[in-house]
Parts: structure tokens; sequence; C-alpha cells
């Protein structure tokens, strides 16, 4: 089979497209024809770090994490998937897994589930990683209906499918960006924007919540932004963060009583647990996109497998508006 494979680390040149061995298929596991695969920040830290990140893959090495594709073989043990089932997943590109910049993956059915049925193999590829970040986010954090809900980051790739799945669940939904091509993002999902450039924390939260604060904070900015998702926090507020690698004074989020919730999606890819939570999830999530609440938004650049290197210069450009797909 043909993949595009990194021998050693560094820039968006490093993918070589090579023949390589077809993978046969194993127990609990099933035998996938990729039709597309889609980027996600954590695919380039891998590329880019490589050895010193501790997921990254022993090179050489097949990258790439989200995938849509064809079921083409099952394992003898595996009853619930039938060659020829269209499905999607996270289930690859980082530590012993073999990843999906490639025309096949042996996947673990624990990582899958059927692909939405109204969305494409891209549209469906696109999914994910973000989505699971986001609907484990927002679970944890105790989503409920009529909440007032803060996504930072609302027009990006977690941002944006948090931003649609607080609104399936009943939230008054608000998002930060900023830009009016990002703005104009958010409003079109259906939240109001806020740009952060020109409207500080304190004037929107009085704006919005009368100065109470949001009830959620969704955070997939992270870093030095945590900060404002504690200052924008009702009091025994509720703060999902997907981004927690930051050194940060606790003070206010001790006084207003706040519970954070760190979410790491990879944990189970990892480390071989609780992987059924994923195809539970994934399955939540094809059943949000077929009832109309959730489309993942796709950049207007599509790429083709030999392009893998120009996809993730994409994605580092800041330029890219939506997910960033592979059509392989």
């Amino acid at each position: 089979m043909k993949a595009m494979i990194v021998s050693e680390y560094g820039g968006p040149d490093v993918f070589e497209l090579k023949e390589v061995e077809k993978p046969s298929v194993v127990s609990g596991h099933v035998l996938v024809k990729i039709k597309a695969t889609s980027v996600n920040t954590v695919d380039t830290m891998i590329r880019q770090m490589g050895n010193d990140l501790p997921i990254s893959p022993a090179t050489p090495a097949i990258l790439g994490m989200d995938f849509a594709g064809i079921v083409e073989d099952v394992g003898a043990d595996v009853t619930e998937y039938n060659v020829g089932d269209e499905v999607y997943g996270c289930a690859g590109g980082l530590a012993d897994l073999p990843g999906t910049l490639a025309e096949y993956i042996v996947a673990d059915v624990n990582l899958i589930a059927r692909k939405p049925s109204n969305l494409s193999m891209a549209q469906s590829a696109a999914l994910p990683l973000v989505g699971i970040t986001a609907y484990e986010g927002l679970m944890r954090a105790g989503i409920k209906e009529g909440q007032k809900v803060l996504v930072h980051g609302g027009s990006g790739g977690v941002g944006h499918i948090a931003l649609q799945l607080a609104k399936h669940f009943g939230a008054d939904v608000y998002a930060t960006g900023g830009g009016n091509p990002q703005l104009s993002l958010i409003e079109k999902l259906g939240a109001t924007s806020i740009n952060y450039k020109t409207t500080s924390v304190s004037e929107y939260v009085e704006k919005y919540t009368d100065g109470a604060g949001f009830d959620l904070v969704f955070d997939s900015v992270g870093g030095e932004n945590m900060a404002n998702s504690f200052e924008a926090a009702t009091l025994n507020g509720q703060i999902a963060s997907t981004v927690s690698l930051v050194n940060l004074d606790l003070t206010t989020a001790h006084f207003k009583g706040l519970s954070l919730h760190v979410v790491f999606m990879l944990i189970p890819m990892l480390h071989g647990v609780k992987r059924e939570a994923h195809a539970h999830i994934l399955q939540q999530l094809a059943n949000i996109a077929e009832s109309g609440n959730l489309i993942p938004v796709l950049d207007q650049e599509a790429f083709a497998l030999n392009e893998a290197g120009n996809a993730h210069a994409r994605l580092e450009s800041g330029q890219a508006m939506g997910k960033i797909v592979i059509n392989v």
C-alpha cells in the first residue's frame, strides 16, 4: 500500500510517499480502506517535536490519527462490523499505533463507529479527535439545558464542534474569536460571537451574564487564556480545558470554587484503557450529526495523500478556517 512515511522528525517536508506492506487484520480489529483523513494540531506537534514528545512513534512512522473509510476485512471475533461498512474513528498515529496517512489501517473496534450517514467521507474524517474532545469536555463539565456556556476559540477545530454540541444540549452559547471570518463562522453556527481583541472579559461577562459569569467555560485555547476562563466563570462554575500546559495562579479558581476538567482524549489510545468509551462517543456524535445538529466545517483547501506536508504547512500557517482534510 502507499503511505506517507516520516523517517526523521522536522518540518513539513519530512514526508515521503513510499510503498509499504499492507497490514493484516488481527483479533478485535478491522481492516479499513481509508478514504480520507484530517490534520490535527497534535499531528504537527509530533512531526515537529519527535522524540521530545513522549507520545511520538518511533521512526520510520506513519502519522495521522483521524480517518473515515470502508471495512475491507474483520477479525475473527468481531461481530459488530461487516465488510463494506462505512466507519470513522481516531485510531493511530502515535506510540505503537500506525497512522492514517496511508491507504489502509487496522483499527481497534473500540476506537471506531459507523460514520454519520449524512456526512461525506471528508466531513466524517474531520470529526473524530475534535468531536471526542469536545463531547468529553462538555459531559465531564456537566452541561445542562439552559446554561450559559462560553467557548474560547469558537471557530477552531475543537471549538466549533464544542459550540454546536453545546447548542444541541440546549445551552445558550457564546464564543470568542479574533477576526471577522471567525466571528462570522461563530454566528453562522448559532452562537453569539465575542471579539476578544476588542472586548475585555469583564465587559462581556457584564453584557451577557449581568456580571454573574458563565456556568460552563470550554477553553480550547488554553495556556495563559486559562486566566480568562477563571475570570469569566460564575461562582462554583465548571471549566473544561484542552490545553492545560501552563503555570498559573489558582487564587481566582479557589475563591470562586471552580471545577477544572482537563481533557486529553489520547489517553485510551496511549494506555489501552476504556477505549470502548470512544466508540460510544463516536456513535453519539454520529447520531447528533444525523439529527442535523453537527456539521464539521472544512477548510477551503483540500489535499491528496502525497500532499501531506502541504496540509501540515496549511494548518501551521494559521490561515485555515475549519478542519484540513487529506483525501486518500
